[in-house]
């Protein structure tokens, strides 16, 4: 008896935590085990990925705090006086290939998948990711440019602030991060390379200050943590409110344990 009213508790515990939480996303699997006579719960959690975490914020706010505070601290602008000088001593040649290499992780990510090396996700839903990462980015560096009226460091426009090429390129990059970090982590970590590059590029091409390429480097990885939060929910409301889903509970018995079986499937 005493067994049977846990069991039963348990499984009304993880009935309402399915959904209070999952209920809200309409994604994901999950399975709930009760053993005798131990009692074991498995559960089979949420993707991480699509959870929203503090620890998640800290590098994007590290990079962004940086660059507002290049605009308004004196020792900082010096570092972007400073370097912008060492750019126009040795007079680099000027280059366009950072204009390429901005997409070339998220390129990566598609040649990848196409030659059987499979990511997170299928098409249909990472170019749903990616796209609302390039919509999120875009809604934060426009209107900051036209704000902040920078002044380039070649003095072509007032649009300096921040870097919307690396913004693209550590967007790019964090979204190969994520798509491989659970296959492998060099392959996840390739495409970080390509986006510094564009960032250093944009400052030898003479058309941004550190601090802007900065910034844009922590707008570039938001933008794509908040996509991935918002993915469950936006992919939940494409597929509407008829999408059909599956519940299975059922008894078992293995190795001399009885136990009851839930699986919730959508």
């Amino acid at each position: 008896m005493i067994q049977n009213i846990r069991k039963t508790i348990l499984l009304l515990v993880v009935l309402f935590w399915e959904t209070t939480f999952f209920g809200a996303t309409g994604t994901g699997t999950y399975q709930f085990t009760v053993h005798n006579p131990d009692t074991t719960v498995i559960v089979k959690k949420a993707d991480p990925v699509y959870q929203f975490s503090t620890k998640k914020m800290i590098i994007p706010a590290v990079f962004i705090t940086y660059g507002l505070l290049s605009l308004m601290v004196e020792d900082i602008k010096n570092i972007n006086n400073s370097t912008q000088f060492e750019v126009s001593e040795h007079a680099p040649k000027h280059i366009v290939y950072d204009n390429y290499t901005q997409y070339a992780p998220a390129a990566a990510v598609y040649a990848l998948n196409l030659f059987g090396v499979e990511g997170k996700h299928n098409l249909r839903d990472r170019t749903l990711i990616y796209a609302t990462s390039q919509l999120i980015a875009g809604a934060i560096i426009m209107p900051v440019k036209y704000l902040v009226k920078e002044e380039r460091p070649d003095k072509t426009n007032n649009l300096s602030f921040p870097s919307g090429h690396t913004a693209t390129a550590f967007s790019s990059a964090h979204f190969m991060f994520r798509e491989y970090e659970d296959k492998s982590l060099w392959l996840a970590l390739s495409g970080y390379p390509l986006a510094a590059f564009t960032g250093i590029y944009r400052i030898l091409n003479d058309k941004h200050w550190v601090g802007d390429v900065i910034t844009g480097a922590g707008i570039g990885i938001l933008s794509t943590e908040l996509a991935y939060w918002l993915f469950p929910k936006i992919d939940h409301l494409l597929k509407g409110k008829g999408q059909k889903t599956s519940t299975l509970v059922y008894p078992f018995y293995q190795s001399n344990n009885v136990g009851l079986g839930f699986t919730r499937k959508f």
